[in-house]
């Protein structure tokens, strides 16, 4: 923008943003720092606290804009959509990361149930999905419930692009009843098991919304744990043909972007399932924008230390060599020499062009363990676990995720439903 000067449109421009943030709803990042306590607009509360997140691209693009209204800007701003991303960026490294995918998603919005509408951060990041113009958001819960939860919470649900529904009370609830029935019958359920599920567990009646097309994608997770929420979810759609159902972290660290697999699912792959979970990765990492690098990582490199464990690693890798995959692969190698370049140096033979950004991990619970160390000790941000491979668009947040979270998810979920 480059403002000449600082007039009092600019001024007013600054106060009446600062007076609109404080009347919308705060978001985590901001009750965390009241103790839990989530300040709402009165008395008490007139203007945002300093560490709003939203402050840094609310108030500069109103400022902005008041610059350019009284002609006093001598670098006009043509798209302020991207000079908002661009300050988000700022503050949250991995905001540039999930751009397109906003992007995407805002050019065809979709349909995301949120099954979990009872729980605050939820309805929380439903309205941030609406807002953000990602497209409608389902509130799956007991109507009433979800009603008595928001008013006390101080949310506003009554807005263009929230749905509420019931599932006792749904018009759909046979069709959902039917449907999973012919898919268990032959796994021990009888009809009243098939119903009973729709009519008290969310996450297999927002599954079912997806799979018979009356959703897009749906989000859930926030209230059981993530194998828990991804057997429920099974139960009603199958893995995409010809795929294997992965999750695949995202950890940002030192401007690096790492895709990290399988990190939910399979606990000791075999070396079928290892080459699968690479195949898997990279397609993923290719919609993200990124030419896939894969390391098969172990504790062993190019043959040592001598290890059975490294020989799955290396066996995996045999197969991905006869499938004639088109991506860049090899191991097994150990985490250092896969991002390091000079390390990677020593093995002149090796096929990566340079530092891998797909890691496949020898199992669940180091894939696991180094993700979560990464996050709280080495000041990483970590996306994920993304589901990967169901035949419909499904993400599992954490236990106790945060509304930003939950959103973020929720934008991927919608991403997948239109790859």
């Amino acid at each position: 923008m480059r403002a000449s000067t600082i007039n009092d449109a600019m001024k007013i421009a600054a106060v009446r943003a600062l007076a609109n943030l404080a009347k919308e709803d705060v978001p985590d990042d901001v009750a965390a720092a009241y103790q839990g306590n989530r300040p709402r607009f009165g008395a008490n509360y007139i203007i945002p606290v300093p560490f709003d997140p939203r402050l840094i691209s609310s108030i500069p693009v109103a400022v902005a804009q008041a610059a350019m209204d009284t002609g006093v800007a001598r670098k006009p701003i043509t798209d302020f959509d991207a000079y908002a991303r661009a300050l988000n960026s700022r503050r949250d490294p991995i905001a540039s990361t999930l751009q397109q995918i906003y992007e995407r998603v805002r050019r065809h919005p979709k349909r995301v149930v949120f099954a979990e509408a009872e729980e605050e951060q939820v309805m929380r990041a439903a309205i941030a999905y609406v807002n953000q113009r990602l497209g409608t958001a389902i509130l799956l819960g007991r109507d009433d419930v979800i009603q008595a939860n928001a008013e006390r919470a101080g949310i506003d649900l009554a807005r263009p692009g929230i749905e509420l529904i019931n599932a006792r009370t749904s018009t759909r609830r046979e069709a959902y009843i039917d449907y999973l029935y012919a898919r268990l019958q032959r796994k021990g359920y009888l009809h009243r098991d098939a119903q009973r599920l729709i009519n008290t567990d969310r996450n297999h009646f927002a599954a079912c919304m997806v799979a018979l097309g009356d959703a897009d994608a749906m989000v859930t997770g926030m209230t059981r744990n993530y194998s828990t929420a991804l057997e429920d979810v099974r139960r009603c759609i199958d893995a995409k043909p010809g795929h294997r159902v992965i999750g695949a972290s995202l950890a940002l660290c030192k401007g690096r972007n790492v895709l990290v697999a399988d990190t939910a699912v399979h606990d000791m792959p075999s070396s079928e399932e290892l080459a699968d979970i690479a195949e898997e990765a990279a397609g993923l990492a290719r919609r993200l924008g990124y030419e896939p690098r894969v390391a098969m990582l172990a504790y062993s490199t190019f043959g040592h230390p001598e290890g059975e464990r490294s020989e799955r690693l290396r066996e995996a890798v045999k197969i991905l060599e006869k499938r004639r995959v088109d991506f860049e692969f090899d191991g097994e190698m150990a985490a250092d020499v896969a991002l390091n370049p000079k390390l990677m140096e020593q093995y002149p033979f090796c096929r990566l062009s340079g530092p891998a950004n797909v890691l496949v991990m020898p199992a669940f619970h180091s894939a696991s363990i180094s993700t979560k160390m990464l996050q709280e000790l080495g000041g990483s941000t970590v996306i994920g676990p993304l589901l990967v491979g169901l035949d419909k668009s499904v993400q599992i947040v954490s236990m106790g995720a945060k509304d930003t979270d939950i959103v973020n998810m929720a934008a991927i979920a919608a991403y997948n439903a239109g790859s």
